[in-house]
């Protein structure tokens, strides 16, 4: 340990010195301006200085595809400036979207340069070029660059889904659709109306993203960052400009999740105008309506953009109905060239009337079925963020977030057994209250090392979270009453405060124009706490209380930790790019491990923090906008995985003449997981016919082959048994054209079976444990544009297929919930 702390130490003074000799070095400025043929200035067009420049202007060299050369962007007189250059020689390049590309070889020696550069159109007989994910192209999802913004991505594997590039229900969020193309997802389906994301992968469970950090616009939204990671809130899809995912070896600069980041980025308003109108009006099957409304524009120099979604739906089940409100609010003011500032806001609200789970026997004769008529939900989301970029030169920026979260969750119902009729009475009322706000700060420099240029990112992240968690007797109606029926009287109540406080750094080496190492480490101090009661009932069969007492229960866990990571790329082009990295996770215990009380499942007082690491190699590129792909091997090592099994014991209920079963939350067994995932996409009309034509018919593929098992186990039947909800196989395959205005897309989803559960058991009585069997779905959709008009259609699960992706131990089961039968949607969107 001590000579990991002073490996630490040394590759900070190291990149330290770098920087700074760096820094305090003669430097000079280029500036100038960039217009079009007929002298019109070209806003957001970008400068890309570089000491090198290959010959074929449609192949540019690496070093601009890395994005750690010197960067200048054009403001709206299409002027630019780059300061901090040392003397030497460099190639100059201007960039912009629809426009030819044009390079320049400058020398400095003693004084400032002005470079001003005139771009012509891009003829459709040129080469399209792509920098990191500014793809004129839309075939498949892109990636991000190596260093953007205030983040370094160098050597990560991730991906950016363009919603400008999507074809699919995003009425209705269809998750199946959007994340089609990010290999390795294993995706619960628990609503049809898409008002909860449950994303996981690589073994990890995807119950409301748990696993993932979740964000939004960079800021974390889910209930509580640390105590419990759920994300009850999804942004609309109609809303976003796209959505940034990064793998496990994000936890050196987003924390120690095992999952890695899903970032929701918002559009923004059109910097054209001082004000459009969009308006998108959704119906569909089951009663669903939809209304999306935003407004956005620049007026001087505030860019603003908000919008207004209202939705409802019958559901295709029982008891299904939902009626939900989401609004966003995002001011951006450039109070100079070099400082901006932002504020945002949003506001989701809903109730939903939840048909609870299913046995295996119900969900065979019929899946539709429901046998809960008094279970709601109840979710009030607000979010606060203010946000600043301050650029103190081209080479270096700072970024400071602060954000903060009052919300609220109310589940009311019954949560006994699905295979136990409900004759009333009393329903279980779980309230949960989240009041947390946080900062992150983020310096990144670029300096110069052995000839190229390096960035180094240095950050800070506090976080205070506060939860109030109660479970009571709510009402024996079966209306949506969210009020305790004696709040003297309760199961349990608990303060569960948080606090987490991070120091991390990584540094992007660029050793040669191609290869480039990036080390990373992180400091992270963790304290939770638990300060309540909670109530102690035992009952004989009749009814009778033998036992009824209340538990005070006081605990603090705090920990601090380093942990480290590195990951080396050689990017021989825009079409190869060879990675590797290794990166250590931690998951800390949330409140869920330290006391929950839903139905049958007790939690292992001694329960510990998870800990492992993520490990990849992979290879990725795009091949002149005909071949994407990304290929990648990995091992996620997972040690005291808490999990929850079956487990037997002498019940009091019969003075321990008997036994009793329930499930047991702990720690379960080490996991070791193994597998490949790869994702091809192919315009085989450019590939086969004509590589100029406008035409896209792009045929993709993702797959991943995953081998997971538990060991090191000190239960008993668990070590040697399958990871659970991890799919051996999951594949998903589909075409998508696109001439004109007209654009369909048809995908297939194959998922093969897994269990749901670490004991590994194909069926119980109570439908919480079992198999989930292999499936396989068909979505297709079609969209067409008239100027501001545009019509959409489709129909997802278009055979019909009865299948399930999850058994639920509590809400919104317990048991079986089936995934969405066939139905339909037809939307009309226009813009003004």
């Amino acid at each position: 340990m001590k000579s990991f702390y002073l490996s630490a130490f040394l590759f900070l003074s190291v990149t330290f010195v770098f920087s700074l000799t760096d820094s305090y070095a003669q430097t000079y400025r280029l500036s100038g301006y960039v217009t079009d043929n007929a002298d019109q200035p070209l806003e957001d067009a970008e400068i890309f200085v570089t000491d090198s420049l290959k010959t074929n202007q449609a192949d540019l060299p690496v070093s601009i595809y890395s994005n750690t050369s010197l960067i200048g962007r054009t403001d709206n007189r299409g002027y630019y400036e780059i300061d901090s250059l040392g003397t030497g020689t460099y190639y100059v390049t201007a960039l912009y979207i629809g426009k030819r590309s044009e390079s320049k070889k400058i020398r400095i020696s003693d004084r400032d340069l002005s470079l001003d550069f005139k771009l012509s159109l891009l003829q459709e007989t040129l080469n399209e070029i792509t920098i990191g994910d500014q793809n004129e192209s839309s075939l498949g999802v892109s990636r991000l660059r190596p260093v953007e913004g205030s983040a370094i991505y160098d050597a990560k594997k991730n991906e950016v889904i363009n919603f400008e590039n999507v074809t699919a229900n995003l009425a209705t969020n269809n998750s199946r659709q959007i994340y089609g193309k990010i290999a390795g997802l294993n995706i619960w389906e628990s609503d049809g109306a898409g008002v909860q994301l449950g994303l996981g992968g690589r073994g990890l469970s995807p119950n409301r993203n748990s696993n993932f950090n979740t964000r939004q616009n960079g800021y974390d939204i889910s209930a509580d960052a640390l105590g419990y990671p759920e994300s009850y809130y999804t942004p609309p899809s109609q809303a976003l400009d796209r959505v940034e995912i990064i793998r496990g070896a994000s936890s050196l600069q987003y924390g120690t999740q095992f999952g890695g980041v899903v970032n929701f980025v918002f559009k923004e308003g059109t910097r054209r105008k001082p004000f459009q109108l969009t308006t998108v009006q959704s119906g569909g099957a089951n009663g669903l309506f939809t209304s999306f409304n935003s407004a956005g524009g620049t007026v001087g120099k505030m860019n603003y953009y908000a919008f207004y979604q209202y939705k409802r739906s019958d559901g295709w089940r029982p008891n299904s109905n939902l009626d939900q409100h989401t609004a966003f609010g995002s001011f951006k003011f450039e109070v100079t060239p070099e400082f901006t500032v932002q504020a945002e806001y949003t506001f989701m609200n809903y109730l939903q009337q939840q048909p609870g789970g299913l046995t295996d026997a119900q969900f065979e004769q019929d899946p539709s079925q429901s046998t809960r008529e008094r279970n709601w939900f109840s979710v009030n989301w607000n979010l606060f963020s203010a946000i600043a970029d301050y650029k103190f030169s081209s080479r270096t920026n700072i970024n400071t977030r602060f954000f903060g979260l009052i919300a609220s969750r109310d589940a009311l119902g019954n949560l006994g057994r699905i295979d136990r009729i409900d004759f009333g009475g009393n329903r279980d009322l779980l309230r949960d209250r989240f009041r947390n706000w946080g900062n992150e700060t983020r310096l990144l420099h670029r300096y110069s090392f052995l000839n190229n240029i390096s960035a180094l990112l240095v950050g800070t992240r506090f976080y205070d979270g506060f939860t109030v968690r109660r479970e009571g007797d709510g009402s024996d109606g079966s209306d949506p009453d969210f009020n305790f029926d004696d709040p003297n009287r309760l199961d349990s109540d608990f303060d569960l405060p948080s606090k987490n406080i991070s120091v991390f750094t990584e540094n992007v080496f660029n050793v040669t124009n191609k290869f480039s190492i990036t080390p990373g480490v992180r400091f992270e101090y963790i304290k939770t706490e638990s300060d309540g009661f909670f109530r102690e009932v035992t009952e004989d069969l009749a009814g009778n209380i033998l036992v009824d007492d209340v538990i005070p229960e006081e605990r603090r866990d705090e920990r601090s930790f380093v942990f480290f990571g590195v990951g080396m790329s050689y990017k021989e082009s825009n079409a190869l790019e060879l990675y590797w990295n290794f990166s250590q996770n931690y998951r800390a215990v949330n409140f869920n491990d330290i006391r929950v009380d839903i139905g049958s499942l007790e939690v292992d007082p001694d329960i510990r923090d998870e800990r492992g690491f993520n490990v990849d190699l992979g290879a990725r590129g795009n091949v002149s906008n005909i071949l994407n792909y990304d290929v990648t091997l990995f091992h996620l090592s997972y040690k005291d995985r808490i999990g929850s099994i079956l487990r037997r014991e002498p019940d009091p209920r019969f003075n321990n003449l008997i036994e009793r079963t329930f499930r047991f939350r702990t720690n379960v067994a080490d996991a070791n997981i193994y597998g490949f995932e790869g994702f091809f996409e192919v315009d085989m009309f450019k590939l086969f016919v004509d590589s100029l034509s406008p035409v896209k018919l792009s045929l993709f593929t993702n797959i991943s082959f995953i081998s997971a098992e538990y060991t090191n186990s000190d239960e008993n039947g668990i070590e040697g048994n399958e990871v659970e909800l991890v799919p051996p196989v999951n594949f998903k395959t589909g075409l998508n054209f696109g001439k004109g205005n007209f654009e369909s897309s048809y995908q297939f989803t194959y998922v093969s079976e897994h269990f749901s559960d670490a004991t590994n058991a194909r069926r119980t009585p109570t439908a919480i444990e079992g198999i989930i069997p292999s499936y396989h779905v068909m979505d297709v959709s079609f969209k067409y544009s008239l100027g501001r008009y545009s019509l959409e259609t489709g129909v997802n699960n278009l055979t019909d297929n009865k299948f399930f992706t999850r058994r639920a131990t509590g809400y919104p089961g317990p048991g079986i919930i089936p995934a969405e039968a066939r139905s339909f949607y037809l939307t009309v969107g226009a813009r003004f």
